[in-house]
């Protein structure tokens, strides 16, 4: 069937998109196909336009109900039988759609991954005469992504269970997430690959350093009002507040976020899609799909989570091609956030470096020298001219040669064998007179000192910045400690050099007062690590996280990294049998290995009775075969020499009734001597 006459006549379109029909033709024909296009593409035309060139119903794997809803309408508006299930469907819908498709009326079938935990799903499917899976937002199925949904697991299931081809479309272009995608969907069947430009021209990047951050989104929507808008919010708290305040200066503005009830959400999304002028601050569990083609702007109030994040939502911007704009603030804190939330989370620690290069790449776009268009688009692959519709295409930044501070921070890095954090290496590059550094006898070294040029506030904005280029990384198994990466090489050599914004510098002179954290910067990474495994423990238990350990422990804990079982007894919060249950377990987070400890030893962890212990095994070891080496081996069970050091036995009977007259006469002087010392 020819697919321009169902174009113009079902979809009103003349004209495809760039790239659209290479991909209908290729789903149209049954080829397995991964789709990944800009957000704002026209994604949905290359699956809807091939379900009705195809023989059979076309199921639609779709993440959010409010956009199967949507688009179930536009497309019933356009004459086509598409219906939707879902956990939102009444018992009538639910079985207007069974009846559609015992009558084989029914074309498009969208449906939410969740429904395909059911049992009878699979059946229900083959028996309805499916005959293509079309799977959008398909990046939910990479694990470690920021949209992860556990049912879109099923999918490659599914697909192999009714043998009829698979197209994925997504707006993701990272490399990992698209081996994934082809790893979980097609079962690691290499399907065409179909990568779109992700030039959006028509939407104007801008990004600013917090200052006043409720004020500077309240101006930003102020000069654009009655322009439909997203405020995205790192917190659930933030989206109601900020909504809050848009309607006290006059705007008509909602908020949206995960906790509220499913009525409330529902409510937002029609209102969001039906209203013109609405302001939705929300998190981002608000947007994954949304199809309102005249948003005329979105600002972010917080850093988002990576650069692929910030593509996705800056995308539901200008989907109509008309001109759009963002703007994006930043801060110390949103980063520290950020990073913590890598750091806590439960990925293995190659992804969690990977996350962190993810940041440091929106860092690098949020602090860029030049175009942000070019930064954005170099970081997907792609070359481009200065696009002269960007704020440092407006008003370029004013730069300085940074290599020699640069070279400084990098020296005392690698001179303290990159085992600290941002902090730490700022207070020698000062000349601070810290416990840690008097501690480590970091004030010997070359690099104490040097940096006194500038001050701590310029030394965070030199490192944030130094982050932003990639010549840093934390590194997740040294709790944050910052790493140099290759880039950094060359300009330590003296092989290369750098330029850095000193706009952002010199603004870091007036940034506001530091937010009070729980532990310092120095900590904090540990402490992150420390609640991911309290929040792994309290998982696999089913309790509450406090239950394991308060936070107060925890934190107590990342302060003084306690080495041994001993140490660990005496952090406040840590009794006796949590010290047997989870002592090992948090040991292995803060010194890398825990120590091996028979269970006897253990319950003496903490006392004066385990330092007993320790010295009776001592001397144990050096008498095993007696006093000349060449007796036969022999040893007390560590039962009874626990026993020993909590009874502590003051003469010879009194011993040799506790180990037995063998082991007395062996090791009895020498145990009486260490009790009588002990």
């Amino acid at each position: 069937m020819n697919a321009v006459p169902l174009l113009r006549d079902v979809f009103g379109f003349d004209s495809f998109r760039p790239g659209q029909a290479e991909i209908v033709d290729a789903v149209a024909e049954g080829r397995d196909t991964l789709a990944i296009m800009p957000t704002g593409g026209g994604k949905s035309l290359c699956f809807q336009l091939p379900a009705l060139m195809r023989g059979g119903v076309t199921l639609v794997v779709s993440p959010l109900i409010a956009l199967m809803r949507d688009q179930v309408r536009g497309l019933r508006e356009a004459g086509v039988e598409a219906h939707a299930m879902t956990s939102g469907n009444t018992e009538e819908e639910t079985e207007a759609v069974w009846s559609a498709l015992s009558r084989g009326e029914v074309k498009l079938l969208y449906m939410a991954p969740e429904r395909l935990a059911s049992g009878g799903t699979q059946r229900m499917l083959r028996e309805a005469g499916v005959g293509l899976i079309a799977v959008d937002e398909a990046h939910c199925v990479s694990q470690w992504g920021h949209d992860f949904r556990p049912d879109y697991l099923r999918i490659g299931e599914l697909r192999a269970a009714l043998d009829v081809p698979l197209a994925a479309f997504t707006a993701t272009a990272d490399a990992e997430t698209r081996d994934e995608i082809v790893e979980r969907l097609f079962g690691g069947r290499k399907p065409t690959i179909f990568l779109r430009g992700f030039d959006r021209p028509n939407i104007h990047l801008a990004f600013a350093v917090k200052d006043s951050p409720r004020k500077q989104i309240l101006g930003f929507a102020g000069a654009r009002k009655g322009q439909s808008g997203i405020v995205y919010c790192g917190t659930r708290a933030r989206t109601e507040t900020l909504a809050q305040a848009l309607r006290e200066a006059g705007h008509s503005a909602c908020h949206y976020h995960g906790g509220m009830e499913a009525e409330a959400r529902r409510e937002t999304e029609r209102r969001f899609q039906q209203e013109d002028g609405l302001i939705v601050a929300a998190t981002v569990a608000f947007g994954m799909g949304i199809d309102k083609p005249d948003i005329r702007w979105v600002a972010h109030a917080d850093l988002p989570k990576s650069i692929e994040a910030y593509y996705q939502e800056i995308g539901r911007a200008g989907r109509d091609g008309a001109p759009a704009e963002t703007l994006t603030l930043f801060g110390p804190d949103d980063i520290r956030f950020r990073r913590t939330q890598i750091d806590e989370g439960l990925a293995p620690p190659e992804r969690r470096a990977a996350d962190h290069g993810r940041l440091n790449a929106l860092l690098g776009l949020a602090e860029a020298l030049g175009c942000r268009r070019q930064a954005l688009l170099s970081y997907f692959g792609e070359e481009a001219a200065p696009c002269g519709h960007c704020d440092l295409c407006d008003t370029p930044p004013e730069t300085f040669d940074a290599t020699t501070p640069v070279r400084m921070a990098l020296s005392a890095a690698l001179r303290t064998e990159e085992w600290f954090g941002a902090g730490h290496l700022i207070d020698i590059l000062l000349g601070a007179d810290t416990e840690k550094i008097r501690a480590r006898g970091h004030e010997s070294l070359p690099t104490y000192g040097v940096g006194r040029d500038y001050d701590k506030r310029q030394w965070q904005a030199i490192f944030r910045q130094m982050m932003g280029h990639d010549l840093f990384r934390p590194d997740p198994e040294r709790h944050g400690a910052l790493r140099m990466t290759e880039k950094a090489r060359p300009i330590l050599r003296g092989e290369d050099t750098i330029t850095l914004r000193k706009d952002t510098i010199r603004a870091a002179r007036g940034e506001g007062p530091k937010v009070r954290t729980l532990v310092s910067e120095e900590d904090a990474p540990l402490l992150s690590a420390l609640k991911a495994k309290r929040r792994a423990l309290a998982e696999q238990a089913g309790v509450p996280a406090y239950i394991i350990f308060n936070d107060r422990t925890l934190i107590e804990m990342a302060e003084t990294r306690p080495r041994s079982l001993d140490d660990m007894a005496g952090i406040g919060g840590v009794g006796a049998k949590k010290l047997e249950r989870y002592g090992n377990a948090f040991l292995a987070v803060i010194a890398g290995e825990a120590e091996a400890m028979h269970p006897s030893r253990r319950r003496l962890a903490g006392r004066t009775e385990g330092a007993l212990y320790d010295r009776l095994l001592a001397a144990q070891a050096e008498l095993a075969r007696g006093d000349d080496g060449t007796g036969k081996p022999m040893q007390c069970p560590a039962g009874v020499l626990a026993r020993v050091s909590r009874q502590k036995p003051r003469d010879m009977a009194e011993l040799e009734r506790l180990i037995g007259e063998r082991h007395a006469e062996r090791f009895g002087e020498a145990f009486l001597s260490i009790l009588e010392d002990g």
